[in-house]
């Protein structure tokens, strides 16, 4: 058949659908780039955030409408909401053929092709094999590694132990073949991802491995960067820390989510840190990796969060000066601790709070822009814009998708994926501009 297929939500969702995608090509099923052209359709969909589950809900609601119209044979939803609410999917969408719940991708071909209805959901402990084909479809230059499955931290907003089970890690030499079959396919910069990298190995060899396994993904030689996500401040240990400073292939960035900087919103989260604890792995990770761009998230509107709590994050934010910063306004999630505690606080009131720390964060950017003009520095090309006759990429301050880019020009013999030496010649808040240097 033709499928249509639509990842919605996280990079890691995406390297499920790159997955389900590649046993379905395997298959011999083919993609369609139109729904119009489409016999089926396949939707990955996420659920982490009210906003999330909504924009899954409403894209199967305009494919059931094709379905029911008979333009589509198969109707097929996979992922975090098919997990969650299998049985609400069941009595509220009847024209929904198949469901594929998160640890049960391997299933996509039997679910595209059963007659009648079709569910799979495995038990949240089963880990799918790692030797499955995969199509990747971020451009092949880029790819996301996913190391392990699943969560243990069970912070207090937060669903994913319950839709994608606790936490459980891929061998490594599993992830070092995935690793380089992506190589040899043309990967250049290679993003490792999961529920939370910095716990990597633990549930496997007894004690932390995420540094082994960077130092054996070095030693891939078509790998040019190497980016580490999601890692959990806690968690970081001397061995990753080394890695960073040490390793020319990793990035100097660091992705750490921390959610608050109050000691008191910071327990009733579940979180297993404190501001003063933060602020010494800031300083450690500036003092021991020179250059490091570290990025977080935030969480405004907390349930109980007063005014005096919140005034401690902004001033958190401005003294700490991420270079990357991202906030969210709470999300109330059914099945969660944070969503029967007292003190929620009013929409506006969370969208307030979000905008005056990203108002401040701004700034900040912009100051750390002005201050990278007049430097080189090494530039991973992302692609050309014809109409404005340039090209785009990134430092490796910048992960794909979420930070900002470099907009430069070049010769034309560039292609996606190679790295440039480019002269910063201005910046605006979140973007640089550049010229190649050429000698």
């Amino acid at each position: 058949m033709k499928v249509y297929f639509i990842s919605l939500g996280c990079d890691k969702n995406l390297v499920d659908s790159e997955v389900m995608i590649g046993l379905l090509q395997a298959a011999g099923h083919k993609l369609a780039d139109d729904l119009e052209e489409a016999d089926a359709a396949v939707v990955n969909t996420c659920c982490f955030i009210s906003d999330a589950k909504e924009e899954s809900i409403q894209t199967v609601l305009s494919l059931s409408e094709r379905r029911t119209a008979g333009a589509l044979r198969r109707l097929v939803v996979a992922g975090c909401l098919a997990q969650r609410y299998a049985s609400e999917i069941r009595e509220q969408i009847p024209e929904v053929d198949a469901i594929v719940g998160t640890s049960s991708y391997e299933d996509i071909v039997a679910a595209l092709t059963a007659d009648g209805e079709f569910e799979s959901l495995r038990p949240l402990s089963y880990l799918p094999s790692p030797e499955a084909p995969r199509a990747v479809t971020a451009g092949n230059y880029v790819s996301y590694l996913k190391i392990a499955e699943g969560c243990d931290k069970r912070c207090t907003y937060c669903i994913i132990p319950k839709i994608r089970g606790p936490y459980r890690s891929f061998s490594m030499e599993s992830l070092v073949a995935e690793a380089s079959r992506l190589a040899a396919q043309g990967t250049r910069e290679l993003i490792l991802v999961a529920q939370e990298t910095t716990r990597y190995g633990i549930d496997l060899y007894g004690e932390k491995k995420l540094a082994q396994l960077v130092r054996s993904l070095c030693r891939i030689e078509e790998l040019t960067w190497i980016r580490i996500l999601y890692c959990y401040p806690e968690e970081i240990d001397d061995d990753l820390i080394r890695v960073l400073a040490e390793e020319p292939k990793v990035c100097k960035y660091l992705d750490m989510p921390i959610q608050h900087a109050s000691d008191e919103v910071l327990r009733r989260m579940g979180r297993r840190t404190t501001r003063a604890d933060i602020e010494q792995m800031i300083a450690r990770l500036r003092r021991e990796v020179p250059g490091i761009v570290l990025r977080t998230t935030m969480i405004t509107g907390f349930p109980g969060e007063t005014d005096e709590e919140f005034a401690e994050m902004e001033d958190f934010v401005g003294k700490m000066r991420f270079e990357r910063l991202g906030v969210f306004p709470y999300s109330k999630e059914e099945g969660t601790v944070a969503a029967a505690m007292k003190g929620q606080v009013p929409k506006r009131v969370k969208e307030k709070r979000r905008n005056r720390i990203m108002r401040l964060q701004r700034t900040i950017c912009a100051e750390y822009s002005e201050s990278l003009v007049g430097r080189t520095m090494p530039v991973l090309v992302d692609g050309f814009l014809p109409e404005d006759d340039i090209f785009t990429g990134r430092t490796a301050g910048d992960a794909p998708t979420i930070d900002g880019a470099v907009f430069f020009e070049g010769p034309s013999s560039l292609m996606s994926g190679d790295v440039v030496q480019v002269r910063i010649t201005g910046a605006k808040e979140y973007d640089l501009t550049g010229e190649v240097v050429t000698e």
